[in-house]
């Protein structure tokens, strides 16, 4: 009953996926739509740059280039930079979401050729960048709500609205069509004239999806780009996007830390991935981000002792994994949005395990993402309640997702060829099929 519970508020409160619609067009789109090659062995970093460093500027991220580089990070995206509007502020220093204006930097943080710099020194490391881009709302004194008011949603007596309780932002209208060619060109600006690779787009699924789709087309003539929605809404990766975000697979394995679901649960969800996704597209895996950090919980809060075992499913059982920045330094604390608070670089005591992780990104290309790569194939076990293993290729993953010590064997499963890779509390004789991992330990195996 526990099971059918959790679901059920799962799908009642929308964070399993948003839309439903297509399946059978999404599954039968063309290849020709895939997303950017180099993407598809690629891991995905964020940056919050005003907590990064001390400074809280470009030039002083900008030393951290190399570092990220030899960690083994691909994507480097960037919260948005922008000026952050000052009415109806929250904080002293004011949300990034809130846009003051599109084609400019926040003072705070530089100067456009300060970021300009990041971009050239990045591409020069064979990184990309891509920017969070808002186009959903704008700060109330950007210099459209004055100049162009029909760009904007109003209630019944006239008065423009914010979205949700968001109540330091204004809602954009889009059934303006003016209004929805600014937003596209203020996107094409950052391709022509400053060459980012692409964007992370806000609440993607409040914002309709031809326009996006639209959009899409005129970014690639200038370049070929990459695009992540912040949303779990399949039709948003059928043409706009190469990858939306898997919240529901977030969500899950916060219940497995909390042991109030299992491992046949996790095998689920991928199973409606399938029905519900286009081959093409990218889940971005994640066990968090700037909002989960700052407002749900740091990593240690939410999983306790599961965050390495869940960062190794992230890691290995789907697409683009990310890393937000400080994980590498195991970071626990909730760093504040609305103000400074530096993030606690205590020693970088996590890299060496995220490095393990990048090298196995790259090197394996099972491990590819979309149709780039291979698919997951669980493999029966007799405790599959705990024990979550599964095959991509010639790669092999063995995770205890419970709070005890397993013994078990695997059915039908051979061995031979097969080395270890990294591993944490496992014991076992492989050619006897018998085996034992520790509560949430794990082993990756590679042939």
């Amino acid at each position: 009953m526990k099971k059918v519970l959790i679901f059920i508020g799962l799908f009642s409160s929308g964070l399993l996926f948003q839309s439903c619609g297509n399946q059978v067009d999404n599954k039968a789109k063309s290849e020709a739509a895939l997303p950017v090659e180099w993407s598809k062995n690629a891991v995905i970093y964020e940056v919050n740059v005003r907590q990064y460093t001390e400074e809280g500027t470009f030039k002083a991220f900008e030393a951290e280039l190399p570092r990220l580089k030899e960690l083994g990070v691909d994507i480097l995206w960037f919260m948005p930079i922008f000026p952050i509007g000052l009415e109806n502020r929250k904080g002293s220093l004011g949300s990034y979401y809130s846009i003051q204006d599109y084609s400019a930097v926040n003072p705070e943080f530089g100067t456009m050729e300060d970021m300009q710099s990041i971009i050239e020194k990045a591409h020069d490391l064979g990184l990309y960048v891509i920017l969070d881009w808002v186009a959903n709302h704008s700060a109330w004194d950007h210099a459209w709500v004055t100049e162009h008011p029909e760009y904007y949603k109003k209630d019944s007596t006239g008065v423009m609205v914010s979205p949700f309780d968001w109540t330091d932002v204004v809602a954009f209208d889009y059934s303006n069509t003016d209004m929805r060619e600014a937003m596209k060109n203020e996107m094409l600006f950052w391709v022509r004239n400053m060459d980012v690779d692409g964007f992370r787009c806000d609440v993607a699924g409040e914002v309709p999806t031809d326009f996006w789709e639209n959009t899409r087309v005129e970014l690639d003539k200038v370049k070929p780009v990459f695009m992540l929605a912040e949303a779990e809404k399949a039709e948003l990766v059928n043409k706009a996007f190469d990858m939306d975000y898997g919240w529901h697979q977030h969500h899950l394995m916060n219940e497995i830390a909390k042991g109030n679901i299992n491992a046949n649960d996790m095998n689920a969800y991928f199973d409606e991935l399938d029905e519900l996704y286009p081959e093409r597209s990218y889940k971005m895996y994640f066990t968090t981000n700037h909002d989960e950090n700052s407002w749900n919980g740091t990593v240690g809060e939410r999983l306790g002792d599961a965050a390495d075992v869940l960062s190794v499913l992230s890691f290995t059982v789907g697409d683009m994994p990310l890393i937000y920045n400080g994980q590498e330094s195991a970071l626990n604390k909730r760093l504040l949005f609305f103000e400074k608070d530096l993030i606690d670089w205590d020693g970088y005591s996590k890299t060496d395990f995220f490095k393990k992780l990048t090298s196995l990104k790259h090197t394996q290309k099972a491990l590819n993402s979309g149709s780039y790569g291979e698919h997951f194939v669980r493999i029966p076990s007799s405790a599959d309640e705990q024990i979550f293993a599964f095959d991509r290729g010639n790669v092999r993953v063995l995770l205890n997702l419970s709070t005890e010590e397993v013994n078990f064997n695997l059915e039908n499963t051979d061995f031979e060829g097969y080395n270890t890779y990294m591993e944490n509390g496992f014991e076992g004789d492989f050619a006897l099929n018998e085996m034992k991992l520790s509560a949430w330990g794990y082993v990756v195996l590679i042939k």
